[in-house]
């Protein structure tokens, strides 16, 4: 089943034609650019690296075609709806030297984000460290000319958008050692209109050059649009309008061609659409199954195109006419439905934990018509600690989670302090607080789901992935609550990734943690590779090899530790795998390995055929 997944991943409208990239596992991961149900590019992935995470790596000209970058060596390509292709950029001396992002056509050219890693490679092989640089550039559309610098001097750029008669042009930059979702700026015609309020992000033109803007400093990210310098509210609501920009381009909100805005907004882990009529009319909730938007972008009067998802539903991409609630349906996922019998529907749930504050989470129960548990035993608990740490759980249909609910094992998606969707309040309870209240809030949903007796206290799993790997070995190492774990690309080294880790996070942890080297104290104190003797629980470790983000020597020396110690350990390395797995067959051995990990070290048997994972003892 997971490899005939081939789910749409971000979604245009074009003078009538529909564009969509759709990740597809059976072919390596490969992102195809697929026009009106075609594949225009055959066998190329259109993925950009900038900020080694990506997003917006095409988007479409304003004629018949889009501009595309072809991960193979990040060079920027036009592709027609004909699927004739020619270069836009020149060919690199090295594969991803020039990297592109989160274009807009400007009449025949176009302007993106680029990153250059010319100087950064010639300082390496000197022995020496620079970063990359990043800057917007404006691209003749033919590749005819070198590439106009439009803006450069800021660590980071993102949102380049022309205004709608191309004379006029917003973007948003920051600087080490912010993330997008501490402090930005929004610049308009080379000035600085807004800064030093907090995150302001997601610039976007009306139809009638109104320039629109996302804004968290009244504590959410709600919509607002500029007035010289000054933030007027459009639609102020306690929910976020807005998800941390990890990846470029995946807009929450569409401004439509009668210039009614659209919204999706994230209350908890649920997501709402909201349409509000030009200036007079009050806003309305649009009533549709949904809890989960992505790749909000307007198609005509009052209707939009989104990658929509609901706890049943696996990322679907749809056109919505929010005047009258009706849709219809561009790319469903094109693997078969699931029998609903055996989809366990996530209850949101809110706990006490630490610091007399509340977490939240969304609970699945197991579900399966055709097996039962004994009645007298509860169920096996994994506990999942997403990414990020700024993310968030989504209630959308996740198989991922369903592959356990299904055996017989209840899950609970943690949205521990320094989640999205509660607030900026909420997501910045989380600074210097990493590796402590994300663990403590995992340790707490688990007590707290054994305490109202869904659970089996004595059977509590952990598991999570990157910054949910870091919380997962910090939960095994300073608390004896679960009984095994499982990190895939996790941090063991806090000091390790300080000094070794790509430019877009390379300051992240200032915020989270403190400063390094002269918080080397705490850094050292919430480091698991430092408590090595306090681990007792077993663990699997899963890793990409190529992952430039959390590298292979992290998983390496936890592995290493726990081998000396003699604690149940299992490794597994994928090769060509990034941070991150995308192919079939990895996504199904490392499911396959974590669940015989587990019922090797809980004793329970299996009903898969499955080969048993390796466990060094």
């Amino acid at each position: 089943m997971v490899a005939d997944a081939a789910l749409p991943v971000s979604l245009w409208s074009q003078q009538g034609r529909m564009w969509w990239t759709e990740s597809r596992p059976a072919e390596s991961g490969r992102n195809a650019l697929v026009c009106d149900g075609r594949d225009l590019w055959s066998s190329v992935s259109v993925r950009t690296r900038v900020h080694s995470y990506g997003g917006g790596a095409w988007w479409p000209d304003d004629a018949d075609g889009a501009y595309a970058c072809d991960d193979a060596d990040g060079r920027l390509w036009h592709v027609s709806a004909d699927g004739t292709t020619r270069p836009v950029t020149p060919e690199p001396a090295f594969a991803h030297g020039w990297r592109y992002a989160d274009g807009r056509a400007l009449g025949d050219a176009t302007v993106c984000v680029r990153e250059d890693h010319h100087a950064a490679r010639a300082a390496q092989q000197e022995g020496r460290t620079l970063e990359e640089v990043n800057q917007i550039v404006r691209l003749s559309g033919d590749g005819s000319d070198e590439a106009e610098i439009v803006a450069s001097g800021a660590d980071f750029y993102a949102w380049p958008r022309p205004s709608p008669d191309g004379e006029r042009l917003a973007w948003v930059q920051w600087n080490h050692p912010n993330m997008p979702w501490d402090q930005t700026e929004l610049w308009v015609d080379g000035r600085c209109a807004v800064s030093g309020v907090g995150s302001v992000v997601e610039p976007q033109w009306g139809p009638d050059g109104r320039l629109y803007v996302v804004s968290d400093h009244n504590g959410w990210w709600n919509l607002y649009w500029l007035d010289d310098s000054d933030l007027v509210p459009v639609f102020e609501l306690d929910a976020e309008v807005h998800r941390p920009a990890w990846v470029f381009d995946d807009p929450s909100y569409a401004v439509c061609d009668d210039n009614t805005v659209v919204v999706a907004a994230m209350r908890g882990s649920l997501a709402e659409l909201w349409a509000i009529p030009p200036e007079g009319s009050e806003p309305q909730l649009v009533d549709l199954p949904w809890t989960s938007y992505a790749s909000v972008r307007p198609v005509g009067p009052h209707a939009v195109c989104a990658v929509v998802a609901s706890p049943t539903q696996e990322p679907t991409a749809v056109r919505i006419d929010v005047a009258d609630g009706t849709h219809e349906v561009i790319r469903p996922p094109a693997r078969s439905a699931v029998d609903p019998a055996y989809l366990s529907s996530p209850r949101p749930i809110s706990f006490p934990t630490t610091d007399n504050a509340e977490a939240h989470g969304l609970f699945y129960p197991p579900s399966n018509p055709s097996a039962r548990g004994p009645e007298e035993e509860k169920p096996p608990l994994l506990v999942l600690g997403h990414g990020g740490p700024t993310g968030a759980a989504r209630s959308q249909l996740q198989l991922g989670i369903q592959y356990w609910t299904s055996r017989g094992i209840a899950v609970v998606d943690v949205n521990y302090r320094g989640s999205t969707g509660y607030g900026t309040a909420y997501r910045e309870a989380l600074k210097c607080q990493w590796g402590v209240r994300d663990v403590d809030d995992c340790v707490a949903a688990a007590r707290h789901l054994v305490r109202t007796g869904e659970v089996d206290g004595d059977r509590l799993i952990i598991r999570g992935s990157s910054a949910g790997g870091y919380t997962t070995l910090c939960a095994l190492a300073f608390h004896k609550v679960f009984a095994a774990g499982a990190s895939r690309y996790g941090i063991a080294n806090l000091a390790a990734l300080a000094i070794d880790t790509h430019k877009f996070e390379a300051r992240y942890m200032d915020s989270l943690v403190g400063l390094y080297p002269e918080d080397e104290e705490v850094y050292e104190a919430r480091s698991p590779i430092h408590f090595v003797d306090d681990f007792e629980a077993p663990m699997i470790v899963l890793q990409g090899s190529e992952d430039v983000v959390v590298p292979p020597n992290q998983a390496e020396m936890i592995v290493a530790a726990l081998e000396q110690r003699s604690i149940p350990v299992a490794y597994l390395l994928f090769e060509g795998e990034q941070h991150g797995f995308r192919k079939a067959e990895n996504i199904v051995t490392a499911l396959e390995a974590e669940l015989s990990f587990f019922a090797q070290m809980l004793g329970f048997d299996l009903a898969d055929d499955i080969p048993p994972v390796e466990i060094r003892r």
